[in-house]
C-alpha cells in the first residue's frame, strides 16, 4: 500500500497506453477500471509487472498511491468526469491531485477547480495530443492548474512526454483551465490544417488532374520540405493504403461525410466571445457541417453545374505543384497565427499567464499539429514574448510576402475550376484584412448610427457622435 507513484482511472486505449508508458520509465503505476477484464489484464501487458497494478475497487486504488496522490482521469468528457471524481472523493485527502486528461470544455474545468479547492484538493485540466501511439511512446501534454502542485507531477510527465532535441513536449502552462484551453485551440488549428490539406488534395485531383500515384508522391515529397509535419506525413500514408478486399486505394472508398467531436466548434464559439477573428478555423468547422448534407449535395451537383472552361491537363506539372506548395505554406502559417492570437487574448482575459514560446515548444513533437514551422514560431516568441500575432514577426512576415503571389494564383484557379477552396480563401482574406491600414467598416458604423443611433467615432476628433441622417 502507498507504494505507487501515479494512478490512472479509465483503462481504455489512452489510459492503458499512458500507464504502460509510465511503467516503461520506471514509475510504479496503478490503474482503475470498472471493467474486470481491463483491470485484470493490465499486468500481463506490462514489461515491469511488479510496477503495475490493476483494480476495480476505488478504495483499493487510492490506498495504493503515495501521498500526495496523483490521479489522472481518462474517461469521456462531461458527466463521466464528475462521476469519476465523485467515486474517488470519499478516499482522497487534502493535497491530493486529480488530473482530467480528456478533451474537456474549459469552463467545466474551472468549475471543478473551484469545487475541489474547497476540499483542498488540486484539480488539473491537461490536454493530451498524439493519439494512441503518442500516449504509448511520447505525447505532447498541456497541463494547467496550481503551479506548486505541478512539481509533484513534473518528473512523471517530463519522462513520458515526446522529446525534441532532448526537450520534453510538456510544460506547466498556467492557472485554472489553461491546459484544457490550449488543447482546445490546438484542436481548432488541427481542424484548419486538415481542411487545408483536403482542399489541396481536391485541387490537385479534380482541378489539375493529378492521378493517385502523383498525389501520393507529392505529399510524400512535401514532407521533406518546409511543409514537414505529422498531418502531411500521414496524408502520404493514407493515399498509399489499398483496400484489402478490392485492391483499390482505400481513400477512394471512404465516405465524404466528416464527423467531429466538438472541439473545433468550441474554439470558434469562444473566439467569437473574445472577438478574435479565426476565419480559417471557422470555415473548417463549417465544411465538416456541409459534408453531412450528402443527399442535398448530390441533388445540387446536377442542378447547379459549372462548365469548366479550363480543362487543361496539369498532371505532373512541377510548376503547378510548387505554386500549390507555396500557397499551402502561406495558408498554414496564417492558421497557426489565428490560433496563437486567440491564445494571446484568452491568456489576458482568463488570467492564464500563458508563455506562447512554451506552447510552440511543446507542440513541436508528440502532438497532431507538430510541424517544422513551430520552431520558427518559438523563435518569434523568444524575440518578443508579448507578440500579439505571428504575422507581426519580421521573419515570418517575409516568408509570407514571398509566397502571397502563389496563393492568389491558386485561389483564382480554384474559382475558375469550380473547386471549393474556402480555407485557402479565408486565410488570404485574413491576411489582407489584417494588413489593411484602412477597412471599409466606417460605412458599417454609419449604417448602425443611421438605423439605430448607435453612435460612431471620428478620425479628426475625440469622442462619440450621432448624426440625424435623414
Amino acid at each position: 500500500m502507498e507504494s505507487f507513484d501515479f494512478g490512472i482511472v479509465g483503462l481504455g486505449v489512452m489510459g492503458r497506453n499512458l500507464l504502460l508508458n509510465m511503467a516503461d520509465h520506471q514509475f510504479a503505476v496503478a490503474g482503475l477500471d470498472l471493467d474486470i477484464e481491463k483491470a485484470s489484464s493490465l499486468e500481463k501487458e506490462a514489461s515491469n509487472t511488479h510496477q503495475v497494478k490493476g483494480t476495480t475497487s476505488p478504495e483499493e486504488f487510492v490506498k495504493l498511491l503515495k501521498r500526495p496522490r496523483a490521479i489522472m482521469l481518462l474517461v469521456p468528457a462531461g458527466k463521466p468526469v464528475d462521476a469519476a471524481i465523485g467515486t474517488l472523493i470519499p478516499y482522497l485527502e487534502e493535497g491530493d491531485i486529480v488530473i482530467d486528461g480528456g478533451n474537456t470544455f474549459f469552463p467545466d474545468t474551472d468549475r471543478r477547480v473551484e469545487e475541489l479547492s474547497k476540499k483542498n484538493i488540486h484539480f488539473f485540466g491537461m490536454g493530451i495530443s498524439g493519439g494512441e501511439k503518442g500516449a504509448r511512446f511520447g505525447p505532447s501534454m498541456m497541463p494547467g492548474g496550481d503551479q506548486k502542485a505541478y512539481e509533484r507531477l513534473r518528473p512523471v510527465f517530463e519522462a513520458i512526454a515526446a522529446k525534441v532535441n532532448g526537450e520534453p513536449c510538456v510544460a506547466y502552462l498556467g492557472n485554472g483551465s489553461a491546459g484544457n484551453y490550449v488543447k482546445m485551440v490546438h484542436n481548432g488549428i488541427e481542424y484548419g490544417i486538415m481542411q487545408l490539406i483536403a482542399e489541396t488534395y481536391d485541387l490537385l485531383k479534380r482541378g489539375y488532374n493529378f492521378d493517385d500515384d502523383s498525389l501520393q508522391k507529392t505529399f510524400e515529397e512535401w514532407n521533406h520540405t518546409e511543409l514537414q509535419s505529422f498531418l502531411i506525413e500521414i496524408t502520404g500514408e493514407v493515399l498509399k493504403k489499398r483496400d484489402d478486399e478490392t485492391g483499390q486505394r482505400l481513400v477512394n472508398l471512404i465516405s465524404d461525410r466528416a464527423r467531429a467531436k466538438g472541439t473545433g466548434k468550441w474554439t470558434s464559439q469562444n473566439a467569437m466571445d473574445l472577438q478574435v477573428p479565426i476565419p480559417s478555423i471557422d470555415v473548417a468547422v463549417n465544411m465538416r457541417d456541409i459534408s453531412i448534407y450528402k443527399e442535398e449535395r448530390l441533388k445540387a451537383s446536377t442542378l447547379l453545374p459549372w462548365n469548366n472552361p479550363d480543362n487543361h491537363d496539369h498532371a505532373g506539372d512541377d510548376a503547378v505543384k510548387e505554386k500549390i506548395k507555396n500557397a499551402f505554406y502561406f495558408a498554414m502559417i496564417t492558421i497557426y497565427a489565428q490560433g496563437m492570437a486567440q491564445l494571446h487574448v484568452a491568456s489576458k482575459v482568463y488570467n492564464y499567464g500563458l508563455d506562447l514560446e512554451e506552447v510552440a515548444k511543446i507542440w513541436r513533437g508528440g502532438c497532431i499539429i507538430r510541424a517544422l514551422c513551430l520552431e520558427d514560431f518559438r523563435q518569434a516568441y523568444k524575440r518578443d514574448n508579448n507578440l500579439p500575432n505571428l504575422l507581426l514577426d519580421n521573419d515570418i512576415a517575409r516568408s509570407l510576402i514571398d509566397k502571397q503571389g502563389d496563393i492568389r494564383t491558386i485561389i483564382k484557379d480554384a474559382i475558375d475550376k469550380g473547386v471549393p477552396a474556402p480555407a485557402f480563401m479565408a486565410s488570404l482574406s485574413y491576411f489582407d484584412a489584417y494588413r489593411s491600414a484602412i477597412l471599409p467598416t466606417n460605412i458599417i458604423q454609419a449604417q448602425r448610427d443611421y438605423f439605430g443611433a448607435h453612435l460612431y467615432e471620428r478620425t479628426d476628433k475625440e469622442g462619440t457622435f450621432h448624426t440625424q441622417w435623414d
